[in-house]
């Protein structure tokens, strides 16, 4: 399949976007995977992810970690920054921004496996960090830890 062919359903990339209003108006946009039957980790990084507090609407900041093994499918790049940036005015508790963007990606992609880790910054003096996956990790396949430490505060 030509490379035009094989992003031609894409709406986003390469085109002028607007952030959607909240994370259920965003759409997220899938590519066949070219390496499809071969098992290999993909690790998406959002040290800047934000949401609301839906009690207080104040801002609420989380380092996100998503690492996936594909299947047939990989998430377009653009649509899932999109999306994560959909959750900027939306306000819900750390645990349900984290689990949907598990969920959602779960549903959408359906990879062989994946897991999200929530890093989220102190408020009230507590940070809360939030872990998603569907099952074991393959023991065949390189995953690196996520390599973002506990918060520690000044200490």
């Amino acid at each position: 399949m030509s490379e035009t062919n094989f992003y031609s359903e894409l709406t986003q990339l390469g085109k002028e976007t607007r952030i959607p209003a909240s994370p259920e108006d965003a759409v997220l946009e899938r590519v066949r995977n070219p390496q499809a039957g071969t098992r290999y980790c993909v690790r998406f990084t959002a040290p800047e992810f934000t949401s609301l507090c839906p009690m207080t609407g104040q801002p609420d900041f989380a380092h996100l970690v998503i690492d996936y093994i594909p299947g047939e499918w990989l998430v377009e790049s653009k649509s899932l920054k999109l999306f994560l940036t959909s959750f900027r005015n939306h306000g819900a508790f750390h645990e349900d921004c984290t689990v949907t963007i598990g969920r959602r990606l779960v549903e959408y992609l359906k990879p062989e496996w994946l897991r999200i880790g929530g890093y989220w910054y102190p408020r009230g003096g507590i940070p809360i960090d939030v872990f998603y996956q569907t099952g074991t990790a393959p023991a065949d396949v390189w995953i690196p830890e996520q390599g973002v430490p506990t918060y520690r505060g000044r200490g």
